[in-house]
């Protein structure tokens, strides 16, 4: 699941304060890709030309904790999607045992990142919508893995899990360093130990080291 290095999209203003941190640890902006399929982070409604645009920074909330949230949020459920047919196909038992424990887990994560969204007063629209972010399971990704079967599968997935745990952590050690919202800093915190957690589980999985490196 290899990301193609394009130019940088420059609209979505409310996650330039999260980007400038992610910048200093590689990991900054997003770039058009194959996915221009419309998303809400609650998978539910339609995009709007209006909910194109990023919300601005509630006044109980920074630009780092309204980027924060709002790239969160879609990362998890695209890191569902990759779970679920995971849990279904993986050619590897532990692997899908391990997909069913962290897809509950991130349904958990999204259960409390929905309502961040709801009180600090942003859209549930996806503002990353058809961007390839790093860590990000896109569409393409998806359409990868169900073409994929058996152990070409399974090192799918151990890559696109390993990335989204990896950059999703490195995302939420920003917001806990440089947001300004207790709340939003108190689930970044439970984040990175999750994936702390998970990415050690993962590297233990059969075939994880030859499929990683």
């Amino acid at each position: 699941m290899n990301r193609m290095n394009l130019p940088k999209l420059p609209h979505r203003a409310a996650v330039l304060g999260l980007l400038g941190v992610l910048a200093l640890i590689g990991a900054a902006g997003c770039s058009s890709a194959a996915d221009s399929t419309p998303r809400t982070t609650a998978d539910s409604a339609p995009r709007t030309a209006e909910a194109r645009t990023s919300a601005p920074p509630s006044a109980t909330g920074s630009a780092t904790d309204v980027g924060w949230v709002q790239l969160m949020t879609p990362m998890n459920q695209q890191a569902v999607k990759l779970l679920t047919l995971a849990a279904e196909r993986a050619d590897e038992p532990r692997l899908r045992a391990f997909a069913v424990r962290l897809r509950a887990d991130q349904e958990a994560e999204l259960d409390r990142l929905r309502p961040l969204l709801t009180r600090m007063g942003l859209p549930l629209t996806d503002v990353h919508a058809g961007h390839d972010m790093p860590g990000m399971v896109t569409e393409r990704d998806l359409t990868a893995a169900r073409a994929a079967e058996g152990p070409a599968f399974d090192r799918l997935v151990l890559a696109g899990i390993r990335d989204h745990l990896r950059q999703s952590a490195q995302v939420s050690r920003s917001e806990i360093t440089a947001g300004g919202r207790a709340d939003a800093r108190e689930l970044a915190r439970a984040l990175v130990t999750a994936r702390e957690t998970f990415l050690a589980e993962l590297a233990r999985l059969p075939g994880a080291e030859r499929a990683l490196g």
